[in-house]
This record gives structure tokens, C-alpha cells and sequence, in this order.
């Protein structure tokens, strides 16, 4: 049975995008589409208004926000099988807990509730950084949603997670497009400028290793996907600022990230941070257990 794709909706505009967005990446892998909202409203209207002749008004206005965005998915792609559910917890752990089932996870960038100024919010950076399971935090404008590049953007770390490449090329694959795989490499900062022809030799030796790295990171997953074309890059910078730059003309970029067992804080590396809070286009963070 096929896990279902999960999406975190709260009535914002931001929600409602996430939700376009989930919409089609269910109906590119044949999945069930899942409509989640977390509303604490037992907490603040008390339990004896549950019991009472008139609903209270939190509850009304869970079930009105999840009805919207299952007429809207259903609007968008009346094939795709849309379920919701609202749940009575804080929305990090409930999203989190569906996590747990979940073939992927997406939210919006930002709330409701989100302070007007901040490139991400709490909720999506809470969850990001610690489900079980890939998170899709979907920025950038229109365009981005549509995916209209057929280009998924993969970094590639030090150590990049084999199911992080794998859900790459899966993307890429169920959109008939092309892996753009990035190594980023830097000499080390001690190679002093008063010896240029050694900074050279130096940085054919990074530059060589970088591609060493990639195609290594690459070799398992390549034979899996033989029909799905790749680019390989290996470009002299910082990663955040490469993949920044280059994720304005891709559909998704996709990071890995280590999950430590017994480690409850945010375990995202500074790359992934990055890109989460500045991205011009979805951004897939793929955990993979250390």
C-alpha cells in the first residue's frame, strides 16, 4: 500500500500554494493526497463547549479550512483522492506524527501566525529539521509551483545521503526532466596568494576530488534510473550561495540531512538552511538515519 503524500494546511495563502503543489506531486506518483490541520481550539474554548449544543468556533473554522483546501485540490486534479483530518495538537507534532506514514511531508512557508519579516517559519523550520520523512517546503512564486524548467536541482555534500540522490532522480523522473547534480569545492583558505602557481595546482587537485565525490555519489542510484539525464557540475564556491544561484531556474532542489537517533534538536546543516529560508523554488529535505 502506497504511503500518502501529506500536506500541512492552515487557511494561509501560503498553505494554499503548498497545497497546488502537493496536488500535482500526488498525481505524478499515483498517491492519496492527505489534508492536515493541527488546531489546538479544545485547549482555549474548553472541553464542555465540545459537548454542547453549538460547535465552538474553533472547530468550525478547522473544518471550514480543510473543506476550502480539499475543494481546491479537488478543483485542481479531480483524479487525485483527497483526505482530511484535523488533529488537536500543536502543528509541530502533529505533522510530525504523520511523518511517521508519510510518503513525503509539504508545507507552506509561512502561517497564519507567522511574524510579518521572516524568510521561514517556525513550524515548516521545526518540521524540515526533524521528520522521518522528506519535507517539501514550497517557496518561490507561481511559476516555481508550475515547475516549468523539468530540472530538479541535487547538491551534493561531503557526505550526501544515497536517499536524498535517490528521491532526485525519482522527481526527475516522474516529470520527464533532468537531474542537475552540484558539487561545490574551495581551497583551503592557508594556500597563500604569494605563490600563484601552486594555488593553481591546488585547485585542480580540489576541483579534480569534487568530481571524484560526485560521481561516486551518484554511481548507486544511476544504474536505477538509466532513462533519466543528468548534469553534472563542479563549480569553485560556498554551496549555499551555488545552489542559491542556480535554484532560480530549477523545479525542486533536494538536500539530504543526517538524522542522529536520540537527537531531539533541529539537525539541518547550514546548506539546507540556507536554501529553506532563501530559495527562489521547492525545497525537498531528505533525512537519512546515521
Amino acid at each position: 500500500m502506497e504511503l500518502p503524500l501529506v500536506v500541512g494546511v492552515d487557511g494561509s495563502d501560503s498553505s494554499l500554494r503548498a497545497t497546488d503543489w502537493a496536488v500535482d506531486e500526488a498525481a505524478r506518483h499515483g498517491l492519496a493526497l492527505r489534508l492536515l490541520y493541527a488546531s489546538r481550539w479544545e485547549n482555549y474554548e474548553g472541553i464542555a463547549l465540545a459537548h454542547g449544543l453549538e460547535r465552538p468556533s474553533g472547530q468550525i473554522l478547522a473544518e471550514h479550512i480543510v473543506a476550502s483546501a480539499a475543494e481546491r485540490a479537488e478543483r485542481r486534479n479531480p483524479q487525485v483522492k483527497v483526505l482530511t483530518q484535523v488533529v488537536p495538537e500543536d502543528a509541530v507534532n502533529a505533522l510530525l506524527s504523520a511523518a511517521e506514514g508519510a510518503f513525503a511531508l509539504v508545507t507552506g512557508v509561512r502561517g497564519r501566525g507567522a511574524i510579518t519579516g521572516l524568510l521561514l517559519g517556525s513550524v515548516s523550520l521545526a518540521v524540515a529539521a526533524r521528520a522521518r520523512c522528506p519535507v517539501i517546503v514550497v517557496r518561490g512564486d507561481d511559476v516555481s509551483v508550475e515547475g516549468r524548467h523539468d530540472r530538479i536541482l541535487l547538491g551534493v555534500g561531503d557526505d550526501a545521503p544515497s536517499e536524498a540522490v535517490r528521491f532526485a532522480f525519482r522527481e526527475a523522473q516522474s516529470r520527464r526532466g533532468t537531474v542537475d547534480a552540484v558539487r561545490s569545492w574551495r581551497s583551503p583558505a592557508y594556500e597563500s596568494a604569494d605563490h600563484p602557481r601552486l594555488i593553481s595546482e591546488s585547485a585542480h587537485v580540489h576541483e579534480a576530488q569534487a568530481s571524484i565525490q560526485l560521481d561516486k555519489a551518484l554511481s548507486d542510484v544511476l544504474s536505477e534510473y538509466p532513462t533519466v539525464p543528468v548534469r553534472r557540475a563542479v563549480v569553485e564556491g560556498p554551496a549555499r550561495k551555488v545552489l542559491l544561484q542556480r535554484a532560480a531556474a530549477a523545479d525542486l532542489v533536494v538536500v539530504g540531512a543526517r538524522r542522529r537517533h536520540g537527537h531531539l534538536g533541529l539537525q539541518l546543516g547550514r546548506v539546507a538552511h540556507a536554501l529553506l529560508h532563501h530559495a527562489d523554488c521547492p525545497v525537498a529535505v531528505v533525512p537519512e538515519q546515521a
